[in-house]
């Protein structure tokens, strides 16, 4: 029986060349109160907190966070290690439930949440190490030959740029792509039209044999999203993703019952009761928790598994390992999300700088290692120019 002996995070912080965000980039949440409507400029994801759990036996199991590394960090650093030295990794459901009710007065969701996601994954990765398997082994198995997985990164752009980056994923063989709105509110009229010539040009790149999906990343109001949906209508998007705040399901559900277009959220929803709730509300039409911040491998189960009861998809945000074991486990999981490898911008591509083992999508699907035990990721050497560490 091995014994949890250390627990360290570090924080890999990007320091190297970022590519430019215009205006109108992205629509977020944080256009109300921003100087720059539509830009997610001022909101980008250039640290990723890497977890690493040692054992007595010499296994070393790697989690991850990639929100606001360094508040989950000092929240790992000073409210979780103390409960994880001397455990036995493999009583995985024991150490969350110690971790989750020993926060609950703090934590419950956002950073406190995703710092017991992060050393849930780490502890997971442990245990398929230490029984020779990989994670998705451990959670049922092999319920598909491959994941189809959709390209995810077309941003509001000139439409000439627009088209042709579009075009050369459908050359890649993705079938399904995904863009993010540029206008909300503040826009008017001109944003809506605006945003539907995104679509327009996206659809007329792709086809119509290839799924286009488009993403506000919580960038809309309840009445503005309505009037989105109605003009979005003929383009057959397969759904339309965090189209308000993730706190207001009662709007995502009236979105919903319009039945214009499939709605999705849930990146930014914690817990197994987090989605009871948007459930009861039928809130979703497509489920997009994210494991490293819902909870880890051990909540994400349990969601799955509530989820598929209701008929719910499970499409996890992000891609990456750490949701790919839990798609490939479920059937009720029909595509991911994939971030391709790109000069690093928004951060959403930053796993790729931090760990090696990541699978690289052929033509429009990943698979995954019968072979590698935990998630299949090693930590590559980092460069002095590129990341600082700070342990």
């Amino acid at each position: 029986m091995a014994r949890i002996t250390d627990v360290q995070t570090t924080i890999w912080e990007w320091i190297g060349p970022v590519a430019p965000m215009p205006p109108h980039f992205c629509t977020s949440a944080a256009d109300v109160v921003a100087d720059v409507p539509g830009s997610i400029a001022g909101f980008r994801f250039l640290g990723w907190l890497v977890v690493e759990i040692t054992c007595d036996d010499g296994t070393v199991g790697i989690g991850n966070a990639a929100l606001a590394p360094h508040a989950t960090k000092a929240t790992i650093d000073t409210y979780l290690k103390p409960l994880l030295f001397g455990a036995d990794p493999m009583d995985s459901e024991f150490l969350w439930q110690s971790m989750y009710r020993k926060t609950l007065p703090f934590g419950r969701k956002g950073i406190g949440m995703t710092a017991i996601s992060a050393v849930d994954l780490a502890i997971w990765d442990a245990k398929g190490k230490m029984l020779g398997q990989p994670v998705f082994k451990l959670l049922g198995g092999r319920t598909k030959p491959e994941i189809p997985v959709y390209a995810s990164r077309l941003y509001s752009q000139p439409l000439d740029t627009l088209f042709t980056e579009a075009c050369a994923y459908a050359e890649q063989g993705f079938k399904a792509v995904k863009l993010r709105f540029g206008w909300g509110p503040k826009d008017g009229v001109e944003g809506i039209n605006k945003n539907i010539e995104l679509v327009k040009t996206t659809r007329e790149a792709i086809g119509d044999n290839v799924d286009l999906m488009a993403d506000c990343y919580m960038g809309w109001t309840l009445e503005y999203a309505k009037r989105m949906l109605r003009a979005l209508a003929p383009y057959n998007l397969r759904w339309v993703e965090e189209p308000v705040i993730a706190d207001d399901l009662s709007g995502y559900a009236e979105l919903k019952a319009m039945n214009l277009v499939a709605i999705s959220g849930g990146e930014h929803e914690f817990t197994l009761a987090g989605f009871r709730d948007a459930i009861d509300k039928r809130a979703f039409d497509i489920a997009q928790f994210d494991v490293n911040r819902v909870g880890g491998i051990t909540a994400a189960k349990k969601i799955t598994d509530l989820c598929e009861a209701y008929d719910v998809a499970v499409i996890p945000h992000a891609g990456q390992m750490h949701n790919y074991h839990i798609s490939m486990s479920s059937f009720g999981a029909p595509i991911a999300e994939y971030f391709p490898k790109v000069p690093v911008e928004v951060g959403n591509e930053l796993f790729w700088y931090v760990f090696d083992g990541e699978p690289v999508a052929r033509n429009g699907a990943i698979d995954l290692s019968d072979s590698l035990p935990g998630f299949g990721l090693t930590l590559k050497n980092p460069n002095p120019n590129e990341f600082r560490l700070t342990r």
